[in-house]
């Protein structure tokens, strides 16, 4: 459960040194493109009923405050992003020379809602294993792309690996979250579903789809379907 999001990063990472520019360039679209349709299939066919499960019948809550923490958690991943500048979704640009720290705190506060979420359902793990690798790919090659000092990369990438699987740590192991858990698994969704649907509408250039991401989304949607 903790290692497949640390995995994740260090896969993304690790296969841009292995790939030329211009295999990059090819792929990154393509990759995030299948990402973001299996994230959003997990989320619609297993995060998003499970909210709206039986549980609230036996809570305070009710389905209009479960819809309104979506919309918060939304809110939040739009505000996240005005930092990011649309990291979480593959829109990087390192102009400057030094560690972005506010590129690397907002995108930790991103991974680590992700890692609320994975406590919900098996499968949501495999969705957040899929979306972590592309990002973790074009996070890796634009920072290869500065002057920043390859240790300082490494800490980066390393701290961002690590931020996932903490949240599913405290998720998990604490008790004084327990009775919140159906608000907080709602604002996961809404998180989750914001950055789902704009990897997919985004990855493709000038919003035109092809047949090869065509048929990826497609086998994207099928296989989370299926698990």
């Amino acid at each position: 459960m903790y290692l497949y999001p640390f995995l994740a990063v260090i896969i993304g990472s690790v296969i841009v040194l292995f790939l030329s520019k211009k295999a990059i360039q090819k792929n990154s679209q393509l990759t995030l493109a299948f990402s973001g349709a299996f994230l959003l299939s997990i989320t619609v066919f297993d995060l998003l009923p499970s909210v709206y499960s039986g549980d609230i019948i036996n809570s305070k809550l009710d389905e209009k405050a479960i819809g309104l923490m979506i919309m918060i958690g939304i809110l939040f991943q739009v505000i996240l992003e005005f930092f990011s500048k649309g990291a979480e979704h593959g829109h990087i640009h390192i102009s400057s020379n030094k560690l972005p720290w506010v590129l690397l705190i907002s995108l930790s506060l991103h991974a680590f809602v992700e890692g609320f979420s994975i406590h919900l359902n098996q499968n949501i793990l495999y969705g957040i294993f899929i979306h972590k690798i592309p990002i973790a790919f074009i996070i890796t090659t634009s920072l290869l792309n500065t002057e920043i000092k390859k240790y300082k990369i490494l800490f980066f990438i390393i701290f961002f690996s690590l931020i996932t699987p903490l949240g599913t740590f405290i998720s998990n192991n604490s008790e004084q979250l327990i009775d919140y858990r159906i608000l907080i698994d709602s604002f996961v969704v809404g998180v989750l579903l914001h950055v789902s649907t704009t990897i997919l509408f985004e990855s493709n250039e000038g919003h035109k789809f092809n047949l090869v991401k065509i048929s990826l989304i497609a086998g994207a949607i099928l296989l989370a379907y299926f698990i």
